[in-house]
């Protein structure tokens, strides 16, 4: 990142993905970067835990935030706290391309349940194989596939997990898939969870929404202001594993529900198309 600004300092603005863990610390030093080559910068508010940054670091975040031309969100989450600690904070939503996502049909519903996030404690992986087990209690033959590549040691746990469970052989590893993979992969199963303890507007989840696929979901961050239960997703407590294995187990008794929600999800992401998404960047870069 540093070596990036370093190459073109002569740019005119640098856009800083912001993150609430370890890459907070890299996009202080590439906003203060900025700052001494005389580069706008516009921080992209990623992160679902930066609430909890800009209380633990009060300093940095006004170095990094306060000093921006803007502060894009990807969701209307992090607006709300953002400018209610006085850092002017707009919109711009998470851009997907929504012709690459062609819908899969569905009329029923199989226990065969997705999950695509990276291996690590901040997104909960372990909940998952939790809400396995409590899943196969109804429906024996219930399956999970979990895509994603190992951040923290996380994956381990996980597979430890299944062991002890029993639920190993129920359960696909797949690793890191390119997005034309995982796409692929995702027409093999009907229900998609996210079991996150944090979360802003995870990308993961908006692609699931435009492949049609039925998102439940932790209500955690931004995910509310992403999903509204009941009708474009159904949203359960964090960490509730009992609680997403009945949401699971009610969309395959009434999969009229399912469909609603599908096609209800579907509709909503393609405001989230990269065409009109672009047309907000050049309002910003364009001023």
């Amino acid at each position: 990142m540093c070596w990036g600004v370093l190459k073109n300092y002569k740019a005119s603005y640098i856009l800083i993905d912001t993150y609430s863990t370890n890459n907070f610390y890299y996009a202080f030093i590439i906003s203060q970067l900025a700052r001494v080559f005389q580069i706008k910068y516009i921080p992209i508010l990623h992160g679902g835990n930066l609430p909890q940054r800009l209380q633990k670091n009060p300093f940095l975040a006004a170095c990094i935030f306060k000093n921006s031309v803007i502060n894009v969100s990807p969701s209307h989450y992090l607006l709300e706290v953002f400018s209610k600690a006085g850092f002017p904070t707009m919109v711009i939503p998470n851009a997907i391309a929504i012709d690459a996502y062609a819908v899969t049909e569905r009329t029923t519903f199989a226990p065969k349940v997705l999950w695509v996030r990276a291996f690590d404690k901040i997104y909960n992986p372990t909940m998952a194989v939790a809400v396995l087990v409590e899943l196969k209690k109804s429906f024996p033959n219930a399956t999970l596939c979990m895509v994603g590549p190992d951040k923290d040691g996380s994956l381990q746990e996980v597979m430890e997990f299944a062991k002890f469970k029993n639920v190993a052989a129920a359960i696909e590893f797949t690793g890191g898939l390119s997005k034309e993979d995982w796409i692929q992969k995702s027409k093999n199963y009907d229900i998609f969870i996210n079991t996150s303890n944090f979360d802003n507007m995870p990308v993961s989840v908006i692609e699931a929404m435009a492949l049609g696929l039925p998102v439940i979901s932790t209500n955690v961050g931004g995910i509310s202001y992403l999903i509204a239960d009941g009708n474009t997703g159904k949203l359960v407590a964090k960490n509730n594993a009992v609680e997403m294995a009945e949401v699971i187990r009610s969309i395959l008794e009434n999969p009229l529900e399912g469909l609603n929600i599908a096609k209800n999800a579907r509709k909503q992401v393609e405001l989230f198309d990269e065409r009109e998404v672009l047309k907000m960047w050049l309002k910003v870069v364009q001023k």
